[in-house]
């Protein structure tokens, strides 16, 4: 059995080419980095030049968008969307239906909540409560 593409048309006019991920069935462009680990569900992308690390999870309708780092263990939630060269630190967890701007950080163990947007550029630390949930605050 070989492997199967899905091609889609960019804003740009340029056509793009997905596979599907061997954990999750989700389609990740060619020229992305996901590591066999990480979960990517069918119905999420990860576009062109972005990262996912070891145990992380792309989960349902999510899209991590060209350039972007997902480090390990770190969560992306039900139809969120990570921006372009944005980075989302190891353990951390984006939330269902949030936004991480273009070029922003979202610190190692930090809770994006439901819905929120974090803006462009922005640099979105861990409170002491996620710090303790992971056992890294006294």
């Amino acid at each position: 059995m070989g492997i199967s593409y899905v091609e889609f048309e960019d804003e740009a006019g340029v056509l793009r080419r997905y596979r599907k991920h061997v954990n999750g069935r989700g389609l990740v462009s060619t020229t992305a980095k996901v590591d066999a680990t990480a979960f990517v569900d069918p119905t999420a992308y990860v576009d062109p030049g972005a990262e996912v690390q070891r145990g992380a999870q792309i989960e349902h309708g999510a899209w991590v968008e060209a350039g972007a780092i997902i480090a390990e263990r770190a969560t992306v939630g039900v139809n969120a969307r990570i921006g372009q060269r944005a980075v989302i630190g190891r353990s951390a967890v984006v939330g269902p239906f949030a936004q991480v701007g273009a070029d922003a950080r979202v610190q190692n163990a930090a809770r994006v909540p439901r819905e929120l947007v974090v803006e462009p550029g922005a640099d979105y630390r861990a409170s002491g409560d996620d710090l303790r949930r992971l056992g890294l605050a006294a």
